[in-house]
């Protein structure tokens, strides 16, 4: 017989038991494990917070086969002035030894090529003032300096119009030389050069913010129209990126971008920035100013605003300032970075050594204070939407003047007057800077 106390504390004992049952059960399938999430990071997408997959060069922790790949950028060059002379005495020799030089140790070398390609004379002079042609011996003449692929989105690749262009495409495509950034239509303008360098699968785009305002409907390629990939509006170069971004270890886009002499980002150029990153770009790369501008990072991915003349005819300081820009990557993973200054020297970049490249490397580095830019790498600002989701312009707001011509397309509309008008447009257009250098 069991006494009615015992029975009593076998009940008190058995509904305590179920009561830590039940809490248990709470603890560990309803709450969590009481495990209090962890706190968002301001200003960046933490890869813990978006959800990528997991092998997938979406994903930004993504570094392809693991192996290093370093590329090597320059600015702009063309074969006006001294150059030029050089390139009708020898191709092979016209950029000299120096552009080799600054580019040791790179598997990818890269330039923005200002200049049309024509098979003679300019054959359309376009209605523009400053106009810039070659020959096709140019692609020899990059060749010789190592140069792996050029970028032809820029103000100047039209100077002899359609028919120029398609000379020099033919001449590219006769000497297998790699141009983006320019084609028969918009979908070629903008097809990457892709190549695989000891197994890391590279995407190379080019796109212009920079178009004579007054040929901006000519110039740009469409998809019945030849031209230059343009970037005034960003939708085509931001979808570009998204698709190259599902299939390449590392994304890179070349801009003709900023406003000439002034060696701070115009506010056209951070906005694309910001939108090339989250659409998946690892690597943004600049020219068009004719000065030096800052580099460093946004987010995880590296951005240089512009690395002003690689072989020109300037000859004045500060348009003097040259360089080529080293970047080792792992897939999507900024290894290291390495600027290497120059001046420019008889229409040629010219390395620098001891003091004065000290002194270069310093003001390089300075001009990164008005870019908005890190010197190290923080947490991706790419998402899953931002590189799959097609992308559109987000509709902005320009004020037109009496005389229809229209203004920055980021600023804030305006009482209407009898001399002024606003209206919401989409895409944005940019005011464009005078080109008085090239």
């Amino acid at each position: 017989m069991v006494s009615r106390r015992v029975r009593r504390r076998r009940r008190q004992f058995a509904t305590v038991g179920g009561i830590l049952f039940l809490f248990l059960i709470y603890t560990v399938f309803i709450s969590g494990g009481g495990k209090k999430p962890s706190p968002a990071v301001a200003g960046h997408n933490h890869p813990s917070q978006t959800k990528f997959p997991a092998h997938s060069p979406l994903n930004p922790e993504w570094k392809g086969n693991g192996k290093a790949v370093t590329l090597a950028f320059g600015g702009d060059v063309h074969f006006a002035g001294a150059v030029g002379a050089r390139l009708a005495q020898n191709p092979a020799t016209a950029l000299g030894d120096t552009p080799a030089q600054l580019f040791a140790g790179a598997q990818l070398r890269m330039v923005n090529l200002e200049t049309a390609l024509t098979a003679g004379q300019c054959p359309q002079v376009a209605s523009k003032q400053y106009h810039f042609f070659a020959p096709p011996s140019a692609f020899t003449a990059l060749k010789s300096a190592t140069v792996t692929v050029a970028a032809l989105a820029n103000d100047h690749a039209l100077d002899c119009g359609v028919t120029g262009l398609d000379q020099g495409l033919a001449a590219a495509k006769a000497a297998a030389f790699p141009l983006v950034g320019a084609g028969d239509n918009a979908a070629q303008a903008f097809v990457p050069y892709r190549v695989t360098i000891d197994g890391q699968r590279i995407a190379v785009i080019a796109a212009t913010q920079i178009i004579d305002p007054t040929l901006i409907s000519a110039w740009t390629a469409t998809s019945a129209q030849p031209g230059v990939a343009s970037a005034i509006d960003p939708t085509l170069l931001v979808r570009a990126v998204q698709e190259a971004r599902r299939t390449a270890d590392t994304v890179i886009v070349y801009v003709h971008w900023g406003t000439e002499t002034l060696a701070c980002p115009s506010p056209q150029q951070e906005p694309l920035a910001q939108q090339l990153v989250q659409a998946g770009a690892d690597i943004v790369i600049g020219a068009d100013a004719h000065v030096l501008l800052g580099g460093g990072y946004l987010g995880d991915a590296y951005i240089d605003y512009g690395l002003g003349n690689f072989a020109f005819y300037d000859n004045a300081a500060p348009e003097t300032d040259s360089g080529a820009l080293l970047i080792t990557v792992e897939g999507r993973h900024v290894v290291s970075t390495n600027f290497r200054p120059a001046t420019i020297l008889g229409g040629l970049p010219q390395p620098l050594t001891g003091a004065p490249a000290a002194t270069a490397l310093q003001n390089w580095n300075a001009a990164r204070a008005c870019t908005n830019l890190a010197a190290s790498p923080s947490f991706s600002l790419a998402s899953e939407s931002g590189e799959t989701v097609p992308f559109t312009a987000p509709a902005t707001t320009t004020t037109t003047s009496s005389s229809g011509t229209a203004g920055t397309g980021t600023t804030t509309s305006t009482s209407s007057t009898s001399s002024s008008s606003s209206t919401t447009t989409t895409p944005s257009t940019t005011t464009q800077p005078t080109d008085n250098a090239g």
